[in-house]
């Protein structure tokens, strides 16, 4: 469907709430809508120097070893009103095909699509359903949006969308609630022969206004009802701003599921992740993250290992903003073992250093 079609078929929805809702005044007024876009064009080098351009399987984002490539060339449209909301948003690049290659090629090119009605005369209780970005995790698909320009282990990890229905409460300006049901873990559509939705939580709260907290938490199975191992999985994070130079943000994942159907026995994962921001000035920004992964038993991480995933991390980037809607960043990045080898496409043996630049421009809402 072409963004024009897509266009008409926001205003359609909104024109259709609005006529059902003409009992509160305040449906009556008109909504704004909004456009938006972001581009992320890069390259990488992996000296691994792997035969194929593709540089892990477990990544979804700069995953392309010494070519130019688009991570994300993403269109949006998007509505706002007192009482209700819609969102499509429409994308290309690497990140789309590693990311979506599980789901249908109708839906690989959608990043977003969702509904959104305020549920009370406050505005403060709303109902969200489509597919939207996930509540788990403080990085997303759009990298500007984040401190470092590749994903951390954390994020690459765990879920970038979800698809389903999500309430979400404030019932103050510094606390956020919310509750969801979705089709699983990163899923469009629902696995076939699971009847079990997946549900989850987030709670955010502002402690002051330099920290904030938030806990995410993810219920479901990933397998069929014959098989169903249950995954509980809980992301925990905090962003301090320590002073106007230096931002932190401090995290740890931690997930189980079920050794096998009914089971009192668990695999575990869990992934800790710390990074630092030094603001010189508007241009110039700098970033020091420090991460590990660990997961024996290839739960989140299915590549072939000898004695699972444990892997140390660490990265700097450098960023230069001529204007606040354009960013120029550089990134060294290193792994290395944890007594566990990964087959890679040239060395069983794994230590990566890798090497990404990026320009990146973001305009609209």
């Amino acid at each position: 469907m072409s963004l024009k079609k897509y266009y008409f078929l926001l205003l359609f929805i909104t024109s259709s709430i609005d006529t059902f809702a003409q009992s509160d005044s305040s449906w009556n007024k008109k909504p704004s809508i909004h456009f938006g876009g972001f581009a992320d064009v890069y390259y990488g080098y992996d000296f691994n120097e792997p035969k194929q351009s593709k540089r892990q399987p477990f990544l979804f984002n700069h995953n392309r070893h010494n070519e130019f490539n688009i991570n994300l060339a993403l269109l949006k449209i998007a509505v706002d009103h007192e009482k209700y909301r819609a969102k499509i948003g429409l994308q290309s690049g690497t990140y789309a095909q590693d990311n979506y290659a599980a789901e249908a090629s109708i839906y690989q090119s959608v990043y977003e699509a969702s509904i959104g009605v305020s549920l009370n005369n406050k505005n403060n209780l709303w109902l969200d359903a489509g597919l939207f970005p996930s509540n788990l995790g403080f990085e997303s698909a759009i990298s500007m949006d984040n401190m470092t320009l590749t994903r951390s282990l954390a994020a690459e990890s765990s879920p970038y969308f979800l698809t389903g229905a999500k309430l979400t409460y404030n019932p103050t300006e510094r606390l956020e609630l919310a509750a969801l049901v979705t089709n699983g873990w990163q899923r469009i559509e629902r696995l076939e022969g699971n009847s079990l939705p997946a549900f989850g939580t987030q709670f955010t709260y502002k402690i002051a206004d330099e920290i904030t907290f938030n806990w995410s938490t993810f219920i479901g199975s990933e397998y069929p009802d014959s098989l169903r191992r249950m995954r509980y999985f809980n992301n925990f994070y905090t962003i301090m701003e320590l002073s106007q130079n230096w931002h932190v943000i401090a995290g740890i994942d931690l997930g189980i599921e079920q050794l096998k159907k009914g089971s009192e026995q668990y695999k575990t994962w869990f992934v800790p992740t710390i990074i630092a921001q030094f603001i010189h000035n508007e241009k110039w920004k700098a970033a020091f993250r420090f991460e590990y992964i660990e997961d024996k038993e290839q739960i989140v991480i299915s590549q072939k290992a000898k004695n699972g995933i444990g892997l140390w991390g660490s990265s700097i980037n450098l960023d230069y903003s001529p204007t606040k809607n354009i960013v120029c960043r550089l990134e060294a990045r290193y792994w290395g073992k944890n007594d566990n080898e990964i087959n890679t496409i040239k060395s069983s043996t794994y230590t990566s250093y890798f090497i990404g630049s990026s320009l990146a421009v973001k305009f609209g809402g």
